[in-house]
């Protein structure tokens, strides 16, 4: 049954409860019984201009069911536009697939770009617009009392709250009318229109702005007022537009959508990036760096605005009409460095780094099997659970693996890497290396590359019968060990020959690359398959050599830190 059909068959507060996987009686109590103070935090922030905005965040279970209850209407909306071949191209705010890039991407290159802010408008949605929304709404008609449940919980003091996870959904619903009213507008008068939450844009080519949407202000010809009828319209729909935040936008100066500018290509504002490359520039010289509100700023504030302008940047190179391919810009380069100092060069806890991501399956259960014997690697609390106290790097599709070369593992890039790394962290002035980071490679006739590599960059020549190799900084390499008097090792030779012979839909274990799929099943399948879902009462003995090899690469690494901090001698 779909998402949609359940939610109109919901004539209770235990329906909807049933619906959101909340205890019914636990929602009954948070609805009902639970003061609104002890259901949202109060706090502000400040807005660019100055102002504060004042945001009511809910709390423990109030938190967890408005999730719920966002996630189960933006999949009934998904159900209602597949259903009906509506192809909702006008909103981009808090919707999947849409962002502040798509809907900027609306009004690129156009010679007139006409912003226009709604005032409040979270706010401006009451209770009684969101349980009349969803009674009289012809896509969801529901009833009225599990309306009622749905407006209890997404709305504070009579309104939505700035700070919700239902309020986007929401107000995009209620809001959409206006959004089919200015569409019509729009087209009539030779305009592209779109919103995002709060922030309407028209933008057109045509040699004169149309009136019908916005006229110069007969006082200031630089002023311009949006129309009667776009006020009119505004006005019907249950809103009011912000008189102090209207603006019209040239061609021959810089045109911004929701913060992007949009003149020729989607990008960042210059400000923006000259201000995140000083940030980065000071974190790798001093370890630390102050934010715009003149704060002491976090890794993961400055990860994020990275992340923002390469999403940005990446946009473009997807488009070639709006930008170029090529290899990692200077832009990227800067990205680079950062990740190698969060990532690595100023880890919190030792980093191993596998060739891929099954090896950090077999390495996690491993470790946890074996805490007991292993309390640099994790350690175990009063109530036996584990905690694994290294990092395991983790292989996502992401932009800090394709920034770092990571990718999906293997010799290649780790290899890549270990040059990378060497020639970055030269550069550094800030303090840390204070733990290893320790790349575990497998010991077979593949890894001569990842040698040669080693060699280039320390000046060692390595044999693969080392337990571990210093390659510089914090840097460290270990093989996986030969066991049983062989040359050569994987890292799947430390299961026994029992767990691999394990068969999956009628296929044996193959840890060759290439291998013959009608017959066999690889390394994923084996570690998703047999390891995870086994690793309780697996034999993983066969992995202490490989930890103990780990360990001792760690232990130098801090042996190395002590002897550098402490005093010199008396002479």
């Amino acid at each position: 049954m779909s998402k949609l059909v359940k939610l109109k068959a919901a004539t209770r507060l235990r329906d909807i409860a049933n619906l959101l996987q909340i205890n019914p009686s636990r929602l009954s109590y948070i609805l009902f019984k639970t003061p609104p103070e002890k259901r949202y935090e109060t706090f502000e922030v400040s807005k660019r201009n100055g102002q504060k905005r004042i945001i009511n965040a809910p709390v423990g279970a109030l938190k967890f069911a408005q999730r719920k209850l966002s996630t189960h209407l933006q999949d009934c909306v998904e159900e209602i536009n597949h259903s009906t071949g509506r192809k909702d191209r006008v909103s981009h705010g808090f919707k999947r697939d849409k962002s502040i890039v798509t809907n900027a991407r609306e009004h690129r290159n156009r010679r007139y770009v006409f912003n226009v802010d709604l005032a409040d408008f979270f706010p401006s949605i009451n209770f009684g617009r969101v349980l009349g929304f969803f009674v009289r709404d012809k896509n969801f008609a529901l009833d009225p009392r599990a309306a009622m449940v749905i407006a209890r919980i997404a709305c504070h003091e009579n309104k939505l709250p700035q700070g919700s996870p239902c309020s986007p959904v929401i107000s995009n619903l209620i809001a959409h009318i206006l959004d089919m009213h200015l569409v019509k507008l729009a087209s009539k008068a030779g305009c592209t229109y779109s919103r995002y939450a709060d922030d309407l844009t028209f933008s057109t080519n045509e040699k004169v702005f149309p009136a019908d949407i916005a006229q110069r202000d007969a006082s200031d010809s630089h002023v311009w007022i949006p129309s009667t009828m776009l006020r009119e319209i505004v006005r019907h729909c249950g809103f009011q537009i912000n008189p102090q935040k209207t603006s019209m936008q040239y061609r021959d100066s810089r045109q911004v959508v929701t913060g992007l500018v949009v003149n020729r290509k989607i990008n960042v504002r210059t400000e923006y990036r000259r201000n995140v490359r000083a940030m980065v520039h000071c974190l790798l010289n001093k370890g630390s760096f102050a934010t715009l509100d003149k704060e002491e700023g976090t890794l993961n504030q400055l990860h994020g605005m990275l992340g923002f302008i390469d999403e940005i940047d990446l946009h473009n190179k997807q488009h070639p009409a709006e930008g170029q391919e090529g290899n990692l810009s200077k832009k990227e380069q800067i990205y680079q460095r950062f990740l190698i100092y969060k990532n690595f060069f100023g880890a919190e806890a030792p980093v191993i780094l596998c060739e891929g991501e099954t090896d950090n399956v077999y390495l996690t259960h491993a470790i946890r099997r074996l805490a007991a014997d292993y309390p640099n690697l994790a350690a175990t609390d009063d109530k036996g659970k584990v905690q694994i106290k290294v990092r395991l790097y983790k292989y996502r599709h992401s932009s800090t693996a394709r920034i770092l070369g990571l990718r999906d593992g293997g010799f290649g890039p780790l290899n890549n890497f270990i040059a990378t790394y060497r020639k970055e962290t030269a550069k550094f002035k800030a303090p840390g290396q204070k733990h290893a980071v320790v790349i575990l490679y497998d010991n077979d006739s593949g890894a001569k590359k990842i040698r040669n590599g080693i060699k280039q960059a320390s000046g060692t020549t390595v044999t693969g019968n080392e337990p571990f190799v210093h390659v510089v900084g914090n840097l460290y390499a270990a093989p996986t060990p030969p066991l049983n008097g062989a040359q050569e090792s994987k890292i799947e030779d430390c299961f026994d020959a029992a767990i691999k012979a394990a068969t999956v839909d009628g296929k044996a274990f193959s840890a060759e690359n290439n291998f013959d799929t009608t017959t066999y099943y690889g390394k994923k399948v084996f570690a998703h398959k047999v390891v995870r879902p086994n690793a309780d009462s697996l034999n993983f003995d066969g992995f202490r050599p490989l930890l103990n090899n780990l360990v001792l690469a760690i232990n130098a690494h801090v042996a190395k830190v002590h002897a550098a901090s402490a005093p010199p001698p008396n002479p």
